[in-house]
């Protein structure tokens, strides 16, 4: 048991506790250990516990000691305030910074990670979420805002009535043949309320297996990312043909772009745990548009730079022949746009510029919207290059109402001259307070502008001379569970758009599978000949088709229902509909024989298209509305393209309408597949079926 000098009252309980527990307790102090009086020659675990944060002197070399202990296989344990000194022992440069007592808040544990819930420092726990204390006056440290830059994120908390995923409590780092395991929480032994026996478990397994128990280092290269998503193979709602996150969080598309002939898709990632906070980007490169190979992490918060809260959304370009990205970074109050360049053609390894942030000011007309979290709502990037000006669009809020997209331009994407707004919302609709992700594509006669409203993808086709967006339609690109797209221009002049497709489930649910988040399906984005908007998935998906099914010249009476001998969680179904006397025909997936779980997709005659998700599951997590869009058909009869995989359900409504929706449905057999008239007759004059393979190499 190290200390600072003189034990509290809490750390005389901790070394009671310890040694009532059966392990043989030695006490040292800091400057014991720093002048050679005591030794850790013979210990098996250091055990540094604090309530209050220690304070070292400059020059201390106590880190010097407690490194070349660890290195050689001891086990060095920092709880409650010592975790504060992992910068100042050299363990890592970014310590926690949420720290101080928590006298009045509700009993507490930590929230072990799904990959670790079997790991010996946790495996005598009964669960995941153990409650281990109560209110404490004792100074407890995690990590809110930032991220540990070398540790592994082990657990963070559980409220006894909620989980908090984005308050870091336990986090590990391996240090040569030993490990060193900050628990900021959960072990406090002058304490009223919490129970004392889970907290006794917690601090048994952690004190016991320090020493022996390896602790993984957070991974880093493609290998070590891709071997996470092997962990998660056998879970049925996870996407096979998607692209998706290899475990923990993803959002947003970022930086999509065909670079020496290889698509590069990065994306929002937080390699802390299945939750947004601390944003990294994540990187999957294809050389087919199909098939996809996790890379390295491409960029993480610095901790002395302007991102060190995270590197959120941007865009990639050419410059001159450089690949080179712009995106959002965040510290504090502040976020600012940001530059950074590739240093490898792979696109692995990025420098980020010495003068980040590229922009230091908010413009002052119109007034960017400040809130309790941001100085200013000012973010995303869309940037492409035109008789040799660089342009830029950022979105944000106005502070008297809207949301708003702004145009910046430059010669050398570092000095930035403001323009003024393009477009701006309407200050009387709530949802329009902020503008996320605005991107502006050339798609000849027409431009077409869209923006996140935090609800919806909302589109508008119109034209831009270069100062204004005048917009002559507007509608949503995806009337589901879609979000923040991003798109490239590939080398044979097509456009393609990739969007966020989130969780339809809660928190807890998203913690205990261990992943969240994943990608649409890449779309092809283009004018159609009456000059409305078309979306087709890319022609590039049609090679992982396997095992077919066709159908023709069905007809379905009032109530009759056909299945198909297609079945399962990783199908597409490409088929024509025409409704003769119906009010309606349902294509339902995902449907268990006896039909408590099924998920049927209605087209009524009112051309409305429903994703009926009332039944999709039983699992009181998952969301289960009614999902719905109106369909204008170009022709009779309509024509759905819908892919189902894991939990994604993607439909495709006459190249026109799209509609993304997430289902979870819990039992083993809940794969088939049916058709069914509603009040008339139905005649289906084509259905096809495929199953579809998987996509990670």
């Amino acid at each position: 048991m190290l200390s600072a000098g003189g034990q509290t009252g809490e750390q005389t309980a901790a070394i009671e506790w310890a040694a009532t527990s059966g392990f043989d307790v030695r006490t040292v102090t800091v400057d014991d250990l720093i002048d050679g009086t005591a030794s850790l020659s013979e210990t098996d675990v250091c055990w540094w516990h604090a309530d209050e944060p220690p304070t070292l002197s400059a020059g201390t070399d106590l880190g010097g000691v407690l490194r070349a202990f660890v290195r050689s296989g001891g086990g060095l344990v920092l709880s409650l305030a010592a975790l504060t000194t992992v910068d100042a022992l050299g363990i890592d440069p970014v310590g926690p910074d949420a720290v101080g007592p928590e006298p009045d808040s509700p009993e507490t544990g930590p929230l072990v990670k799904a990959v670790y819930d079997d790991h010996p420092l946790f495996a005598s726990l009964a669960d995941r979420r153990p409650i281990t204390r109560g209110p404490t006056t004792a100074t407890v440290a995690r990590y809110d805002r930032v991220l540990p830059e070398r540790g592994e994120v082990l657990a963070s908390t559980a409220r006894i009535d909620h989980d908090v995923p984005d308050l870091v409590t336990c986090v590990g780092w391996s240090l040569g043949d030993g490990v060193v395991v900050g628990l900021g929480d959960g072990l406090v032994f002058e304490m009223d309320g919490g129970d004392a026996e889970t907290r006794d478990r917690l601090g048994t397994g952690i004190l016991s297996n320090a020493a022996t128990a390896s602790v993984p280092s957070r991974p880093r290269t493609g290998a070590e990312i891709s071997a996470l998503r092997e962990q998660f193979s056998d879970d049925p709602h996870r996407p096979t043909y998607h692209l998706s996150t290899p475990a923990n969080w993803l959002n947003d598309p970022n930086g999509v772009i065909q670079w020496n002939g290889r698509y590069h898709v990065f994306y929002q990632y937080n390699p802390g745990g299945p939750y947004h906070d601390t944003i990294h980007w994540g990187h999957a490169v294809s050389d087919d548009l199909v098939h996809w190979e996790d890379q390295a992490v491409a960029l993480t918060p610095s901790p002395d730079g302007p991102d060190r809260d995270g590197c959120w959304s941007g865009c990639a370009v050419d410059d001159d022949g450089a690949a080179t990205i712009l995106y959002t970074g965040g510290r504090d109050r502040k976020q600012l746009p940001c530059l950074a360049t590739a240093e490898d053609p792979e696109l692995r390894r990025w420098a980020k510029d010495k003068d980040n942030p590229i922009i230091e000011e908010l413009p002052s007309d119109p007034n960017v919207l400040s809130t309790e979290h941001w100085d200013g709502e000012f973010r995303d990037h869309c940037v492409w290059q035109e008789d040799g000006t660089w342009y830029q669009l950022i979105g944000a809020g106005m502070d008297d109402g809207g949301g708003v997209v702004l145009l910046y331009e430059s010669d050398d994407l570092r000095d930035w001259e403001y323009c003024g707004p393009i477009l701006s919302g309407d200050r009387d609709i709530p949802e329009e307070t902020v503008w996320e992700c605005p991107e502006l594509l050339d798609l000849g006669p027409k431009q077409l502008l869209h923006v996140s409203n935090y609800e919806d993808v909302v589109y508008f086709l119109g034209t831009f001379d270069g100062e204004d967006f005048e917009p002559e339609c507007r509608d949503k690109l995806d009337h589901g569970d879609y979000y923040a797209p991003q798109s490239m221009r590939t080398d044979d002049d097509r456009i393609l758009t990739w969007g966020w497709v989130p969780e339809a489930r809660d928190v807890s649910a998203q913690w205990d599978a261990g992943w969240s988040g994943t990608m649409s399906l890449p779309r092809e984005i283009s004018l159609a000949g009456d000059s409305r908007l078309r979306q087709r998935p890319a022609e590039e998906l049609t090679t992982l088709r396997g095992d077919h099914e066709h159908r023709e010249g069905l007809t379905l009476t009032r109530g009759e229902t056909h299945w198909l001998a297609t079945s399962g969680r990783s199908v597409e179904i490409a088929g024509r509909f025409s409704l003769v006397d119906a009010d309606a025909v349902e294509l339902t997936v995902l449907a268990a024989p006896d039909g408590t779980e099924r998920t049927p997709l209605r087209y009524t005659a009112d051309n409305e298209l429903l994703v009926d998700r009332s039944r999709s599951s039983t699992d009181p997590q998952a969301t289960r509305d009614t999902q719905r869009m109106r369909v204008s058909p170009y022709d009779e009869p309509l024509d759905l393209r819908v892919f189902v995989d894991g939990s994604v359900i993607e439909v495709f409504a006459n190249e026109r309408h799209c509609l993304t929706s997430r289902v979870y449905p819990t039992e083993t057999e809940a794969t088939g597949i049916n058709l069914s008239a509603v009040g008339g007759r139905v005649r289906v004059p084509e259905l096809d079926a495929w199953e579809l393979d998987d996509v990670w190499v």
